[in-house]
């Protein structure tokens, strides 16, 4: 009977441990969203750092990149993190960048265990760093809450192992299918709840992209308008093979407050060119091929030569079904709202069905949302 009593006993405290663990990390991935749109390339990595049971330091990946999310959380700790429990959403480097080693760090501070979510196949990190921490006697454990972690920096893999941004493709749509009302004219399709959560995504997202199309037809600025974060506001990027997007654009007008890159092809006028530079636009070539006119698998590794990681792509239906039809959307952000648009009304995905995202194999339901009548739907790839 006493064996079976601290059998039960042992089972609970190392289900009560395990429970911590994931409290931890959940914090930790919490923290590292913080950084999601303004630390590229750098991944945005999230650091907790635990002592008998209490957070004594937090950090997350900082603007621009640097400091890293675990030397952030080591120096709030400061000296009390000799002997506690790091958890952090992605390996600790263990190469010189433009930073010293995250494991030096680590090993320096004093840390005793190491609770990482997933791996870095980054090829200079790719286990390096776990092994650096366990040969300095410290005890690593790997992959609580990978499938989160993997999420989260979605875009930081995908630019190391694809050499392209991860991309996530954003929808609003009407019951009867439609983006627009006839003609091309903008038409609300959700209400104001729904457009804060697209802005919201727009401040965690690297850069946006629309076609020259919906430059011309809406005069965006791609900004994120949320109070007080118009410094989160991501890279503006236009699809314009011939470079027909006017100086009297806000995009243009805006270029030296907020980054504009206008993607032209090789065949481009030189003098289109240097009128955008000469706003403050960056331009840049890429060959010629497919539906939007230019080739997308050389747009994309272009802007991942750039250091974007996260592309949002909005809009407009030709430039999305390019995308879909290219296999180059890796996540969906599908908004509905509840007012039909009616006949003439623009569709969703140009002449691809809309079945090519809900009823696809190749895509499966991460998560959902509600906005009063609004719905969100956010597909991954399968």
């Amino acid at each position: 009977m006493i064996f079976r009593i601290l059998e039960d006993q042992f089972a609970q405290k190392a289900r009560e441990a395990r429970d911590a663990d994931r409290r931890f990390m959940q914090l930790a991935l919490a923290l590292g969203k913080r950084g999601q749109g303004r630390t590229w390339p750098n991944p945005a990595v999230g650091a907790v750092i635990v002592k008998d049971g209490i957070i004594i330091g937090r950090g997350w990946t900082q603007p621009g990149g640097r400091p890293h999310g675990e030397p952030e959380a080591l120096r709030r700790a400061g000296e009390a993190a000799r002997g506690a429990t790091l958890y952090v959403t992605l390996e600790p480097c263990s190469h010189f960048g433009k930073s010293p080693p995250c494991a030096d760090a680590v090993i320096a501070a004093g840390i005793k265990r190491v609770v990482a979510a997933i791996e870095d196949p980054n090829p200079e990190v790719a286990g390096q760093g776990h092994a650096r921490l366990r040969a300095a006697g410290i005890n690593v454990d790997v992959g609580l809450c990978a499938a989160e972690a993997a999420f989260d920096h979605a875009g930081h893999f995908r630019r190391i192992r694809d050499r392209r941004p991860h991309v996530i493709l954003k929808l609003a749509i009407s019951p009867d299918g439609k983006i627009g009302a006839a003609g091309g004219k903008p038409v609300a399709i959700t209400g104001e709840a729904v457009r804060d959560r697209v802005h919201l995504l727009r401040a965690q997202s690297d850069a946006i992209l629309v076609g020259i199309g919906t430059v011309l037809a809406d005069d965006p600025l791609l900004t994120c308008r949320l109070p007080g974060m118009a410094a989160r506001s991501p890279v503006r990027i236009v699809l314009d093979q011939s470079l027909r997007i006017p100086a009297s654009s806000r995009l243009v007008r805006s270029a030296r407050e907020t980054p504009l890159w206008v993607v032209g092809s090789e065949l481009a006028e030189a003098a289109a060119a240097m009128r955008l530079g000469a706003a403050g636009a960056q331009m840049l070539r890429v060959p010629r091929g497919g539906a939007s006119g230019l080739d997308l698998p050389a747009v994309l590794h272009a802007l991942a030569e750039k250091g974007i990681t996260r592309l949002m792509v909005e809009g407009g239906s030709r430039v999305a079904a390019s995308f879909m039809a290219a296999d180059l959307v890796d996540e969906i952000w599908l908004f509905r709202g509840t007012e039909a648009v009616g006949e003439g009304g623009v569709d969703a995905l140009d002449a691809l069905p809309l079945s090519k995202i809900t009823q696809s194999q190749a895509y499966k339901v991460h998560a959902s949302e509600t906005f009063g009548k609004d719905t969100l739907t956010i597909y991954e790839r399968a």
